[in-house]
């Protein structure tokens, strides 16, 4: 049966897994189009977490997607400042048909206050011509005429108003961003050291099993040099055989878990363009000690705690909308002052424009029933209490969590020491064994049960090394402990 092309880089990566157990083993790189090379570039040195980490923390797409999500929100804020920019503005007017053929120029720069609601402008006004009695205000010396004015907002608007909160609220977006980006970042370089533990674990168990088979294989040699020359019967030649086959399935197994895990991490050991990299088999580390890679902090404060910090700053920005609903409640007292002076020769308007003029006004504006606001601010409070209850049980289950993650680790360590000794004395049984049944005084099935009981206590201990690993990289997680995770 014809197999579809898109599993024949697949089927060939796995045959190439298939070697001899004198063969070093390597697993090539699947381009993305499907065709399968050589991967000449990498080193034979065992595969470390810390360049794992390294590599994911400069190239997995995630982290590279909040880093844009980041920059983001700093456009947002500078969208935001522009509510404070000046703002020039020119305004001419000229009577074309008619019996006046006034013309007037006007120039306007307004800036508002970054601390109050209020505004600063200044003026420049310039006209020729007539103008009818109502429109008397447009004459001005030749020169033209000066002015600067101010708006002072003295209760509503004085504290706050809308243009402060928005550039409030958008700086917090920009610190949400970045914890969402350090959270993003946490979790990525978690998943990684775990990937990274998997490849290990598989790659020691497959290391196991093979022994097991190389036992069988070897043994197989002698017995059938044995059965040559009449010490041994047939049957026992077909019983080692069938034993073989066993354990062959079960380096087979291992082979495809080992080749599932190389497949996973490459989706955070990337090489210098980014492009996923599957690592050669060659660059397994020798034994658990690359389990230990991870190097925790042992200070911990929740307030570290990226989803932590996204809660506060929800909060403050809770406490800005809340502020902004009670400046909706104020009556708007405004102060507005105003110099001008016209310069240069009189013009038609006469000599009353000359002199400088000095104008002071104030505006009050009282809200009755201001349902709006009123809504607002009973909308906003409510948040706060969410958000205030959502704080105190965060903190609770961030305790929680990390007290569990403690309980796991100490489990874990008494399981390696038990794990331990149960395959350092199954080691020296199966040993004895096997001196017993080349000198006669065993059985074959004895032997061979001894061997798989040792290698079972040895996939065992594996497993319970990576299962402290795996809780060490939760811890980190939990924690935040950016350089454990060589995220500083």
């Amino acid at each position: 049966m014809m197999l579809p092309a898109r599993f024949l880089p697949l089927l060939a990566l796995s045959a190439s897994l298939c070697l001899a157990p004198a063969q070093a083993e390597t697993i090539p790189a699947v381009l993305p189009g499907g065709e399968l090379v050589a991967t000449p570039g990498q080193s034979a040195t065992p595969l470390l977490l810390d360049e794992v980490l390294a590599s994911s923390a400069r190239a997995t797409p995630d982290i590279i997607a909040a880093l844009a999500r980041t920059r983001q929100a700093e456009g947002r804020s500078l969208t935001a400042d522009g509510a404070f920019d000046t703002v020039f503005s020119v305004d001419a007017r000229s009577r074309v048909a008619g019996y006046y053929d006034g013309t007037e120029v006007t120039g306007l720069a307004d800036t508002p206050f970054a601390n109050n609601g209020g505004h600063f402008y200044g003026q420049y006004r310039n006209s020729r011509g007539a103008f009818p009695v109502y429109e008397d205000k447009a004459y001005t010396n030749e020169a033209g005429e000066f002015k600067v004015g101010v708006l002072y907002s003295l209760m509503r608007d004085r504290l706050i108003d809308a243009r402060r909160a928005g550039r409030s609220m958008a700086a917090n977006d920009i610190d949400i961003a970045r914890f969402e980006a350090r959270a993003t970042s946490i979790g990525v370089q978690a998943r990684a050291t775990q990937a990274y533990q998997k490849w290990v674990a598989t790659g020691l168990k497959l290391k196991a099993y093979q022994a097991l088979y190389d036992l069988a294989a070897r043994r197989g040699r002698g017995i059938g040099r044995q059965v040559v020359l009449g010490a041994k019967p047939d049957i026992l030649l077909t019983e080692n055989e069938a034993n073989m086959v066993k354990r062959e399935a079960l380096v087979l197994a291992a082979r495809q878990d080992f080749l599932d895990a190389a497949n996973k991490l490459s989706l955070y050991f990337r090489d210098d363009q980014g492009a996923p990299v599957i690592v050669d088999a060659s660059r397994l580390p020798p034994d658990a000690s690359a389990f230990s890679g991870l190097r925790l902090d042992p200070v911990f404060t929740i307030e570290n705690r990226p989803d932590f910090g996204i809660l506060m700053e929800e909060i403050d920005q809770a406490g800005i909308k809340l502020a902004l609903a009670r400046n909706e409640l104020r009556p708007k007292l405004d102060l507005k002052g105003e110099i001008a002076k016209d310069i240069g020769p009189e013009g038609l308007g006469g000599h009353s424009r000359t002199a400088t003029e000095v104008i002071m006004g104030i505006s009050l504006k009282i809200p009755l029933q201001n349902r709006k606001a009123r809504g607002k601010l009973a909308e906003t409070q409510a948040k706060l209490d969410e958000l205030s209850i959502k704080q105190r049980y965060l903190g609770e289950k961030i305790r929680a969590e990390v007290a569990g993650i403690g309980i796991e680790v100490e489990t874990a360590r008494k399981l390696v020491d038990t794990t331990l000794r149960q395959r350092d004395l199954a080691g020296k049984l199966a040993q004895a064994e096997r001196r017993r049944f080349e000198l006669g005084s065993s059985d074959f099935f004895l032997v061979n049960q001894r061997e798989e009981a040792s290698t079972d206590a040895e996939v065992k201990l594996i497993e319970a090394r990576a299962r402290i690993a795996a809780a060490h990289a939760e811890l980190a997680a939990a924690t935040a402990d950016e350089g454990a995770l060589r995220l500083q």
